[in-house]
């Protein structure tokens, strides 16, 4: 084990630490019903920037921060205070739906976990991501074409859309995002954006693994 995986697993669990100590938790809880918005930015900014160091650690075999890190990690903050108001949106309009017997289920707890998670990953879902990797891939071609302005046309010929398609929305939302979106809404509302945070180290590194294979099977494609 390399010096850099101690460094990601120690921060990893001061992370998990500060959660489950009573005390922290304590205060994690009061400040998450305060602050949401905020506390949202600084999950999604710490938890999503570690996936996105374990997904290049994965990919190359090394530890290294990978171009534009400040403005990748600002974006993930961002879409953490996205993912706070798209989860309350959501959560009331299915158990609105509920009640009102448009969608089925009662009071199933597990019944409306499920139709939060199909549904918000059915339609969001499919938004935010293509927003993510648009900001990625700007920041990539900003950093290999330095002079250069970047048009939305040279983002949208530099994404593989079929591969984005085939794998990041066909497979991952189905076998991956709702299922683990059903789980998370089956928490007390405090600890989903948490919840959700952590996913995406576990999705980062499923998304590594698979680009690694990738490269592995078919050597000159990216």
């Amino acid at each position: 084990m390399r010096k850099g995986d101690l460094i990601w697993l120690a921060a990893f669990g001061a992370v998990a630490t500060f959660l489950l100590l009573p005390a922290t938790h304590e205060l994690f809880v009061a400040f998450t019903a305060t602050h949401a918005y905020i506390s949202g930015f600084i999950k999604f900014l710490i938890l999503a920037s570690m996936g996105e160091l374990l997904a290049l650690r994965i990919v190359t075999g090394t530890w290294s921060l990978p171009d534009g890190m400040i403005y990748r990690s600002l974006i993930w903050g961002i879409l953490g205070m996205a993912v706070v108001l798209v989860f309350n949106v959501y959560a009331a309009g299915v158990k609105g739906a509920m009640a009102s017997g448009i969608l089925p289920g009662g009071e199933s707890t597990f019944l409306f976990a499920f139709f939060v998670s199909t549904i918000m990953n059915m339609t969001y879902g499919p938004a935010m991501m293509i927003f993510h990797r648009f900001t990625d891939t700007f920041i990539d071609l900003k950093h290999e074409q330095k002079d250069k302005k970047i048009t939305l046309n040279d983002i949208v010929e530099r994404i593989d859309w079929n591969g984005f398609f085939s794998f990041v929305i066909c497979k991952t939302l189905p076998m991956f995002w709702i299922p683990a979106h059903t789980l998370t809404f089956l928490l007390p509302p405090v600890y989903r954006v948490i919840a959700a945070a952590f996913l995406s180290i576990a999705l980062g590194a499923i998304l590594a693994f698979a680009k690694k294979n990738k490269k592995t099977i078919v050597p000159n494609r990216a």
